[in-house]
């Protein structure tokens, strides 16, 4: 998913939706949140209790309502689970993958018109995407290995290479391998990827953007990448 092209998309298709009231927005903007965590999987669970914390929906009603509502709507897909244990699961429709809307104004999974994917990046990512899903590493020089054979790491020495996955390795081993400390990660390998990036975009900054003792945040160290979720 093109986050840049799907905010567009969907912010567009709100603006056109008179049924749409500021409930069903800020609860789609709750379950987005979940899904830019969880860097856009084909579908997710949910916990009801913290999305209705993030939505600020405040009765189970409106909530169970307004969720089934943007259900049939086809803005997401929306599967209700009975199991105590194990959160709904949810599938956001793309939004981004085309400057036009299907006729009825909404895009259905089926009906989605793929965009091709351009950059070597993506194309390893999607490689990817099954790979290391369930259990965690089982220690640090498993993610190490891992890294050092995709295109994020090409420019990156070895010994920090090494740092940077001891690090990624220790922080969420020590959090039960949850993002943001409360969400279970579903497939650590992107995870360390995005950490990565994210760690070599952090030494950019600190190296090259700053002037007179100030930072310089009229000018960035890099080209941004909106394949990948912020």
């Amino acid at each position: 998913m093109n986050y840049i092209r799907h905010l567009n998309g969907i912010f567009i298709a709100f603006t056109k939706d008179s049924r749409l009231n500021p409930t069903h927005v800020s609860l789609y903007w709750a379950l987005f949140h979940f899904a830019n965590i969880n860097r856009f999987p084909e579908f997710f669970h949910i916990d009801r209790a913290e999305i209705m914390k993030i939505s600020k929906i405040g009765s189970k009603g409106t909530y169970h309502k307004c969720l089934k509502e943007l259900h049939h709507w086809k803005y997401i897909h929306y599967s209700p689970s009975y199991n105590p244990y194990k959160g709904s699961k949810i599938n956001l429709f793309d939004f981004g993958t085309s400057t036009e809307q299907v006729s009825d104004g909404h895009r259905t999974g089926s009906e989605q018109a793929l965009v091709p994917n351009t950059t070597i990046y993506k194309q390893n990512r999607n490689k990817n995407e099954n790979r290391g899903k369930g259990l965690p590493p089982k220690n640090f020089s498993e993610v190490f290995d891992f890294l050092k054979k995709e295109e994020c790491a090409k420019n990156i020495g070895q010994e920090k290479l090494k740092k940077e996955a001891q690090k990624f390795f220790n922080h969420y081993s020590a959090n039960g391998w949850k993002i943001g400390g409360k969400t279970p990660m579903e497939n650590w390998m992107p995870a360390a990827e995005n950490w990565l990036l994210k760690a070599e975009e952090f030494e950019n900054k600190s190296d090259g953007n700053e002037k007179n003792g100030r930072k310089d945040n009229l000018h960035i160290s890099k080209s941004k990448d909106y394949h990948q979720p912020l």
